[in-house]
Order: C-alpha cells, then sequence, then structure tokens
C-alpha cells in the first residue's frame, strides 16, 4: 500500500484530488495538509510514502517544505501538484528533492500512474515541464557563456570550457566530448584559469556561479 499525503491550501482541491486516488486500492490517502508547515508536521507523523505538494500557500510555500521534509526523511517522494509552470519554481523545487512536477489539469489516470511511478523511484515530468526546464538552462547558458566573453576576454572555445568545467565535467570527460588531447584541454582549462585570475576549479566555479 501507498501511502499518500496531500498537501494543498485550498482543501476542496485536496478532496477532489483524495477522491480521484481512492480510485486505487494500492494507495492510502493518510492526510490532507493545508500548508507547508502542516505538511512537514505530518510528515514527521504520518510518514507518507508520497506527499502531493501545491507550491503557493500561506506560512510556508511549497519549495521550502520540500526541502524541510526531505531534510528529515530523504525517502518521502514529493511531486509539486500546481497550477503553475513557472521554471524558477520548477527548478527551485526539484533543486530542493522534489521527485516530479506536475500541472493539476492532469487526469485520473496519469495521476494515479504518476504516484505509482514517483514510489517506485522514477522522476516525474510531462513533456511540457521538461520544455521549460530546458529552455531555462539554455537562457542561463548562453547568459553566462555571453558574460565570460565579455567579462575576462574568453575566446568561444574556452567558454565552451569553462562551462563544462561549471558543470562537473572532468578534464579528460571535455577532452573526450570536445575530441581534443588531454594536453590540450589541460592548456585551455589553464588559460581559463588565469583570465578568470583563480587557482583551481573549485575558484572558478564560484566565480562562473556569482557572474554577474
Amino acid at each position: 500500500m501507498i501511502k499518500v499525503l496531500l498537501v494543498d491550501d485550498q482543501q476542496i482541491l485536496a478532496e477532489g484530488i483524495k477522491s480521484v486516488l481512492k480510485t486505487c486500492k494500492e494507495i492510502e490517502i493518510v492526510g490532507i495538509a493545508l500548508d507547508g508547515t502542516q505538511a512537514v508536521d505530518a510528515c514527521e507523523k504520518l510518514k507518507p510514502d508520497v506527499v502531493l505538494m501545491d507550491i503557493r500557500m500561506p506560512n510556508m510555500n511549497g519549495v521550502v517544505a520540500t526541502k524541510r521534509i526531505k531534510e528529515t526523511d530523504a525517502d518521502i517522494k514529493i511531486i509539486i501538484l500546481t497550477t503553475f509552470d513557472d521554471s524558477d519554481y520548477i527548478l527551485s523545487a526539484l533543486n530542493n528533492g522534489a521527485s516530479g512536477y506536475l500541472l493539476k489539469d492532469i487526469g485520473s489516470t496519469a495521476l494515479i500512474d504518476a504516484v505509482k511511478n514517483a514510489y517506485a523511484g522514477d522522476t516525474i515530468l510531462p513533456a511540457k515541464i521538461a520544455k521549460k526546464i530546458t529552455d531555462a538552462a539554455v537562457m542561463v547558458t548562453s547568459d553566462k557563456e555571453l558574460k565570460l566573453k565579455k567579462n575576462f576576454n574568453l575566446s568561444e572555445r574556452e567558454a565552451e570550457i569553462a562551462l563544462m568545467l561549471y558543470d562537473g565535467f572532468t578534464n579528460r570527460q571535455i577532452a573526450s566530448a570536445l575530441k581534443l588531447t588531454d594536453g590540450t584541454a589541460r592548456n585551455y582549462i589553464s588559460t581559463i584559469y588565469l583570465k578568470l585570475g583563480v587557482d583551481g576549479r573549485l575558484a572558478a566555479v564560484e566565480k562562473i556561479k556569482n557572474l554577474s
């Protein structure tokens, strides 16, 4: 039996979701919380397997509640279920440990499947949401690339490699991905450190992160 906690400040919506999920014999609704603070408390007491979490709520929003719950019990799977498809919300929720992000216009069968899949360990991201994340990531990358070129006079290839360092690629992975020798990749990376005014990878990553 999959134990599910519903979190939504609009009780009528929570009751509607409850009635949908109750049609599945494998799912048990263990409670309804009306804001993030109640959700954190309910998770400690009820130990649900899956939480369906709204985003915009009084007292504590869904992103903060997700972070608090995951800090206390990393095994609880949290699916954001909301009417908002803002890329900042999506990325914040996923970065704070959410297992997926669904919009409330989802069909009943798809919602039940999403709960089962999250319980099984899958990440739940409909195509529309995945595209928003991809688009946001591309915008961030191109923005950072432009700033690297402008602020530190990096060449096209140097900016590309700097962003790969930022994304966690090792020297060897960079060389392999760009079809460079290990020595050439190291030379590029040394030049990047010099232009950024740093003495190593961690400092470079921090500098790129704080680009303004």
